[in-house]
């Protein structure tokens, strides 16, 4: 049995039926946990002494809604954790996906890592999705009066507003974004049709 091996068989052993599907892909294990199990399943993934998935790596979000060319099926949103065992030398990712497309939420995992906290909280600014329990869920990358949230697939290229020194109002002020949108098309140069090329 190789180590990857192991580690699945001691994750399902230790979560059971909270692990609704696993995979090995790549050289790492991914299991996805339901949200009413998701909180339970790393307070287990840290504690549990065959485990002790002890370091929050990272956490992300992730927006399926057009994975595969949108082909998929599933819900939308998704929250990504990868997770260290210093002590056994091991690395899971973890998948749960919000229930609810239109207001994605999950609980947090900050009182289990401390680290999610600023990771949660980019993936909210982000992609829109909240964390209850969070004790500051706020904004981190973009600007406190940002609309909306620019990691999702249906966010304009654009954005919705643009922002500009006044000279006369002496201050920045916020308008509609007047950038007409357009696609840009690469022009590619060919070797054999190269003005400076030899024949």
């Amino acid at each position: 049995m190789t180590r990857l091996e192991s580690l699945q068989a001691t994750l399902q052993t230790a979560l059971g039926q909270r692990a609704s599907s696993m995979t090995l892909a790549l050289g790492e294990v991914t299991i996805v946990v339901s949200p009413d199990d998701y909180l339970e399943s790393a307070r287990i993934l840290r504690d549990d002494p065959t485990l002790r998935f002890g370091e929050c790596l990272d956490l992300c979000g992730v927006d399926y809604s057009t994975y595969g060319d949108g082909a998929w099926q599933g819900a939308r949103f998704a929250t990504v954790l990868h997770l260290l065992s210093i002590e056994h030398n091991w690395r899971v990712r973890v998948r749960v996906f919000c229930t609810d497309d239109d207001f994605p939420v999950l609980a947090s995992v900050c009182t289990v890592w401390n680290s999610a906290g600023w990771y949660e909280r980019e993936a909210f600014d982000l992609f829109g999705i909240m964390y209850e329990g969070h004790s500051d869920l706020r904004r981190i990358l973009t600007d406190y009066g940002f609309i909306g949230h620019p990691f999702r697939k249906d966010f304009p290229i654009s954005g919705y507003v643009e922002m500009r020194y006044d000279a006369e109002q002496k201050r920045v002020i916020y308008q509609p974004v007047s950038i007409e949108p357009r696609e840009i098309v690469p022009r590619i140069i060919r070797e054999d049709g190269y003005a400076g090329s030899k024949k």
